[in-house]
């Protein structure tokens, strides 16, 4: 296993739930970074969309079939998914809370969202320390209340791939 969690690097949370994604469904990966997500679900035959405000990190991907990569700033432009959806959107060690309602809007009916990030609590690990950087309790939980059906919902300490305090969800749009 790698030091950021699953081999790969992949977010334990979305590794024990991309599972979850329909087979060949389309996912979007939000504040792709480094493509980490990206890198694994192309790899198990999902065409993805990332996206980031800097997409440096993702040109050893752009010859791979299937995907699509869009360099946006989320926080200072328009949503650039609006009207498309996904079988899956995927965030990790990111939130804008502003995006939330085009986070859940971009879910197809029957699909999964996967999010995991740092929460209230994890200033005493590191960063991000910034309140308007850390979930507070049950946020995840208010932001994807309606409409979705709760697969699984943590809130608490993890130990890999360093010490922090997380909230993670994988919810299901209903069909």
């Amino acid at each position: 296993m790698s030091g950021n969690g699953r081999a790969g690097g992949i977010s334990d949370w979305i590794g024990r739930f991309a599972d979850e994604v329909e087979p060949g469904g389309a996912v979007l990966d939000v504040a792709a970074g480094g493509g980490r997500h990206t890198r694994f679900f192309t790899g198990r035959g999902h065409p993805v969309t990332a996206v980031d405000r800097d997409c440096s990190g993702l040109a050893d991907l752009r010859r791979i079939a299937g995907l699509e990569i869009v360099e946006a700033d989320l926080e200072a432009g328009s949503w650039p998914f609006a009207g498309r959806t996904f079988a899956a959107v995927i965030v990790a060690n990111y939130l804008w809370r502003p995006l939330f309602p085009a986070l859940a809007a971009s879910v197809a009916p029957g699909g999964v969202v996967l999010y995991d990030t740092f929460a209230v609590g994890n200033e005493r690990y590191g960063r991000p320390s910034n309140p308007d950087f850390l979930l507070r309790r049950g946020e995840l939980l208010g932001a994807l209340e309606d409409g979705f059906r709760l697969i699984a919902y943590r809130y608490g300490f993890v130990r890999h791939p360093k010490p922090a305090v997380k909230q993670q969800i994988a919810a299901r749009r209903a069909p």
